[in-house]
């Protein structure tokens, strides 16, 4: 064959593999256009479907923008932030984006949605607000926390069946799968609340969900008997089985528990794809992944909208989060660059109508608007920091006590209040259309919580008896919760200031019992103000509060903190407390409701009490009452000193024993020595 037909053949081989090569890749894009822009757009050329998961956690009634409310204004630029009308703008906006691509969005709630703000009031009334609400935002699936169960769980049954279920389960189901009521109640007869539930989106994924309720949630519940919960990891292998077994390709755990039960269910129970957590109000700016398992939280009060987008491979099982990818947060501010929702505002609107009436009712016609300015203020009062006494503990106590003296026409030594029921620090407007504003909502969102017998919102007033010793007792109890239990059960007081060292709590704790031993003199000094108004500062109006006083003095609290007293004295019969009337005499456990304060055939609530000391501080110039400067800072009630621990004085005292024990065997030896060396000589 001749040179130039070999390059004639060469020539026309480069020439059919370029047409080739040149086919391949018009075909290639030609069929990426066409599969990019056909009904499957959600899924890719890799087989992957896509899916983008909205979540939020600890609502606690936030219906309205907050931090503080005052602040808010439709047209301006303000710092508040959530709502859920704003929460409905941006899920809104989300899910037509996302459907015009037709990828699936699921919108979660981890629990606490009731409890906090003053329009879970309505719930006791007959209403649903919360939950009403997040049904017509598109809610798929919300779990049931602890302060669900705040006005027990008749009432939650209720609240439930005023929002439709269980047929609203096909709309927004609610689970609690290591949630156990009894057969005959009406959370279980009547299907409130469900283990599991398998939903297949429309690109054709099976996503199994369950929800549980954490163990320091479940201690947290105030009102849940009869109904009791179940092991939450063995609940969790258990749905994790039984969602796979019907197909379930993604599992979502929806958790009320802390990060780190999170982080331990994932460790301990394989399967678990995500957990969309609640409970710690943790804003996870990332998620954690442990196991394979994505962990999510949402922060609290509808601050965020939690944002995962995902990617998920059906042959292989793989599972990608596309949000750095997409370029999106996995936390999206709820703040005012968000429009507000006409449909859902409308909603609030009728809510708001109905809490106001119920506000008029409760307080004789004093407050009328949930909105209104009930006191202005020139400075933050603090609830922090932990474990010590802070400036709006001192407001609350004193709002206790002072306004149940005037109430009740009789003197109250002392008031507490326990950390855990104080929301947070009061915040007044900071914007120039509400500087220096506090509204009723404003303040009862940070003590609203409870229910009392009257079957009405807010945990109510009791005055009770207790003795000089048995105050020095309730102290002991009160630093000994603080350092086994932390910040939650600190005790804020009125009428009383005590020095201790949290060192001296305890002497040790039994192993495997976990049971600590209390020494009982944590507490150095204790005094009982007997001056008249507020608790101030000279020494010449504090009386010494001793062990062995039998002196009576009258203790106002609620009624929450006051059955936890004679529980004490059942696991630490040392620092037993024993409740009393007036005239000295024991009280039963059925007796304390008895101690409940009514005013005009209604009960005494502590958010009332706080409300009204506001209304009274000193009037200023503006003509509205203006709070007292003493509240810009602590006032020297709970005092942390240094004292030398306790068990020193056993380890010094052994240490002594030891050395004379030491020169004893000595001296002894030392004689015996000597008398033998005495007798050698003879």
């Amino acid at each position: 064959m001749s040179r130039g037909v070999i390059v004639l053949i060469f020539k026309k081989s480069i020439k059919l593999v370029v047409m080739f090569l040149y086919l391949s890749l018009t075909i290639f894009f030609i069929f990426s256009f066409v599969y990019a822009n056909s009904s499957f757009a959600g899924s890719s050329s890799a087989g992957e479907v896509y899916l983008t998961i909205l979540h939020t956690n600890d609502e606690h009634g936030a219906l309205i923008p907050h931090s503080p409310t005052v602040d808010y204004h439709p047209y301006r630029e303000d710092p508040t932030i959530g709502g859920y009308a704003r929460l409905a703008s941006a899920v809104n906006e989300i899910r037509n984006e996302k459907l015009a691509g037709g990828e699936p969005v699921l919108l979660l709630s981890a629990g606490d949605y009731i409890g906090g703000s003053a329009y879970s009031w309505l719930i006791p009334e007959g209403y649903a607000p919360e939950i009403t609400i997040k049904q017509a935002i598109g809610y798929n699936a919300v779990v049931i926390g602890n302060h669900e169960y705040d006005y027990g769980p008749d009432i939650l049954a209720e609240y439930f069946m005023e929002a439709g279920y269980p047929e609203a389960h096909d709309q927004t189901v609610v689970l609690a799968s290591n949630t156990a009521a009894p057969p005959e109640h009406s959370l279980k007869a009547n299907d409130l609340y469900r283990d599991k539930e398998l939903i297949e989106l429309d690109n054709g994924l099976k996503v199994g969900l369950f929800g549980l309720i954490g163990k320091q949630a479940v201690s947290y519940t105030t009102a849940n008997e009869p109904v009791q919960f179940e092991d939450q990891h063995e609940t969790a292998r258990q749905m994790v089985e039984q969602l796979k077994s019907e197909g379930a390709k993604l599992i979502i755990a929806i958790t009320h528990s802390r990060v780190e039960e999170d982080i331990d269910l994932a460790l301990d129970v394989d399967g678990i794809d995500i957990i969309v957590g609640g409970h710690c109000h943790t804003a996870l700016y990332e998620p954690i992944i442990e196991n394979d398992t994505i962990i999510l939280q949402a922060g609290s009060l509808l601050e965020y909208l939690g944002r995962l987008e995902l990617a998920y491979n059906p042959e292989t099982e793989e599972l990608r989060i596309l949000n750095r990818e997409n370029e999106q947060p996995f936390l999206i501010k709820l703040d005012h660059s968000i429009p507000l929702d006409p449909d859902v505002n409308e909603m609030i609107d009728t809510y708001t109508g109905k809490l106001n009436q119920f506000l008029s009712e409760k307080t004789d016609g004093q407050f009328e608007h949930i909105l209104e300015t009930v006191v202005l203020s020139d400075y933050v009062i603090p609830n922090k920091p932990p474990l010590q006494e802070s400036p709006f503990g001192n407001f609350v106590t004193d709002a206790m006590r002072l306004v149940t003296e005037e109430k009740t026409g009789q003197h109250i030594d002392l008031a507490i209040q326990a950390n855990g029921s104080i929301r947070g620090s009061l915040e007044p407007g900071t914007m120039p259309h509400a500087l220096g504003q506090v509204s009723v909502y404003d303040l009862t969102e940070l003590i609203g919580l409870g229910f009392g017998p009257d079957g009405t919102a807010g945990y109510p007033i009791v005055v009770a008896y207790l003795t000089g010793d048995e105050i020095r007792r309730a102290l002991e109890v009160a630093v000994l919760l603080a350092e086994l239990m932390g910040d939650t059960y600190f005790l804020q007081f009125s009428g009383l200031r005590y020095d201790y060292n949290p060192q001296n709590a305890t002497f040790l704790t039994v192993p495997f019992l976990d049971l600590p031993v209390p020494t009982t003199r944590a507490v150095t000094s204790a005094e009982i103000y007997t001056g008249d108004g507020r608790q101030g500062f000279d020494d010449q109006l504090y009386k010494p509060v001793e062990w062995g006083d039998q002196e009576l003095y009258s203790l106002a609290t609620d009624s929450y903190i006051l059955s936890f007293l004679p529980m004490v004295g059942e696991m630490l019969p040392q620092l037993e407390v024993v409740l009393k009337d007036a005239e000295g005499s024991p009280l039963t456990e059925d007796q304390l409701d008895d101690l409940i304060v009514y005013v005009e055939d209604s009960e005494l609530k502590v958010w009332r009490t706080v409300l009204e000391y506001a209304a009274r501080q000193p009037e200023g110039e503006s003509g509205l009452p203006e709070i007292d400067p003493y509240y810009a800072s602590s006032a020297n009630r709970i005092n942390q000193v240094q004292t030398m621990p306790l068990i020193t004085w056993p380890i010094l005292i052994l240490a002594f024993l030891i050395i004379a024990l030491y020169f004893l065997i000595r001296k002894i030896r030392s004689r015996k020595t000597k008398h033998g060396q005495q007798a050698g000589r003879h």
